[in-house]
């Protein structure tokens, strides 16, 4: 028996002195969540194939048109020659060759369009990076918000557990009256209660991070980290703006879209123009009585005549899509100025409200909690004031770590803005 005790009490160490990462995956960091959900989120996946799309329609678009090439014969008789059967006595056999020859560069010019056109999809392949980036980013900040708000009621309940400590001390020792102790315990259930909503939270914020990296890692096995803080360095509003302008995926795709108007547009002329096209034959026929004219060379070359039809619907509309794109390039570009603005605006009313908390409200908080605390425990303080101290502080720290979520989530606004990350 005493053996047996022994060994249990032996793999009870053992266990306990395993390492928790043979259980539980390493703690992420935004770097690594960013590359998992480059390498693995199907929409991005799906968005690649459609560049590898366009790219096959450059090799379509630069194609050159095929020859024609017609074979025939005529002349071959139906009736016995001279009592003899020869199917192919007298029989012409003629060939054809033929080859439209585009002018004007409409072959280049059709390149051209479909490079632009795989540009156009790669702008949009970075801009709906940029959106589900976003997205992720704002899951991201959820989960260390959630986090830290966790381990904030980890912290109240161990502190208040502490002061229930002391004070059922005071209770057997006459301090305080029976009453008095009923109202701290009770009062516990709310600090349990904060626990309980914080890891629920947690936990349905990892679920979120999960479902955009396309994980199925469980969700007790997954684990984030990163700074939950907030700095007050901020680039000039202006070199921000420019930033915008250079970065913005949606603003390139729209300038790109007004040079693959323009290209169209010069194809739309060119597909107005004549095509010529060359043919040559080599017929043999022997029916002719000069042996040495049996066999025969030709060659034309058919030239359309575009009397009606010169293109001059597509040359309109594409000369009108130049404006057009030019105008929703405007409107593109108001919209990044927009966008850039009100993302700065809200970094920067987040940081106000937040330098405060940092310089003050929360050493006053806590300076309040302990002191308010320290004076119940030896009689200079009413029990209600301790509640309303212990209240206060938790406060003013889930203010704090809220006002921490919300920079980060500004911040995570203006990066979107500007196109890349300028606040990390």
């Amino acid at each position: 028996m005493k053996a047996g005790l022994r060994w249990m009490c032996f793999a009870l160490m053992l266990s306990a002195g395993c390492p928790k990462s043979s259980f539980a995956q390493k703690a992420l960091t935004w770097q690594e969540i960013r590359e998992k959900f480059e390498a693995a989120n199907p929409t991005l996946r799906a968005g690649q194939v459609g560049i590898d799309e366009s790219k096959a329609q450059e090799i379509t678009a630069y194609l050159r048109p095929n020859p024609g090439l017609t074979l025939s014969t005529d002349g071959t008789q139906i009736a016995p020659y001279k009592g003899v059967w020869q199917p192919f006595t007298g029989t012409q056999f003629s060939s054809n060759l033929s080859y439209l020859h585009e002018r004007r560069r409409k072959r280049e010019l059709r390149l051209e369009s479909a490079q632009k056109a795989t540009g156009i999809a790669v702008s949009g392949q970075a801009n709906l990076d940029r959106s589900l980036l976003f997205s992720l980013r704002t899951a991201f900040v959820q989960a260390l918000q959630e986090k830290a708000i966790f381990e904030l009621a980890k912290e109240n309940l161990a502190y208040y557990d502490h002061v229930l400590d002391v004070n059922r001390e005071r209770y057997k020792a006459g301090a305080i009256a029976q009453v008095d102790l009923d109202r701290l315990e009770l009062q516990r259930v709310q600090y349990e209660s904060d626990l309980q909503t914080a890891e629920e939270s947690l936990e349905t914020a990892k679920i979120q991070l999960l479902m955009l990296l396309n994980d199925r890692t469980p969700v007790d096995q997954f684990d984030v980290t990163g700074p939950f803080d907030f700095s007050s360095q901020i680039a000039p509003l202006d070199e921000v703006r420019q930033a915008a302008i250079d970065n913005r995926p949606d603003l390139k795709a729209a300038l790109q879209s007004i040079e693959k108007a323009k290209t169209d547009h010069r194809l739309a002329v060119a597909n107005g123009s004549t095509d010529p096209t060359f043919s040559a034959w080599y017929s043999y026929n022997p029916s002719f009585n000069n042996p040495f004219a049996h066999q025969t060379f030709g060659a034309s070359v058919s030239i359309p005549l575009r009397i009606f039809d010169r293109n001059q619907g597509e040359k309109l509309r594409t000369k009108l899509d130049i404006d057009r794109n030019q105008r929703l390039t405007e409107a593109t570009r108001a919209q990044v100025f927009s966008d850039v603005d009100s993302a700065y605006a809200s970094v920067n009313s987040t940081v106000i409200l937040l330098r405060p908390y940092k310089d003050k409200y929360l050493q006053q908080a806590s300076r309040v909690r302990d002191t308010i605390a320290f004076s119940y425990e030896h009689g200079a303080a009413s029990l209600l004031d301790f509640l309303n101290a212990q209240a206060e502080y938790r406060n003013v720290q889930v203010n704090y770590l809220n006002l921490v979520a919300s920079y980060l989530s500004a911040a995570s606004q203006l990066n979107q803005a500007v196109g890349r990350e300028v606040i990390q």
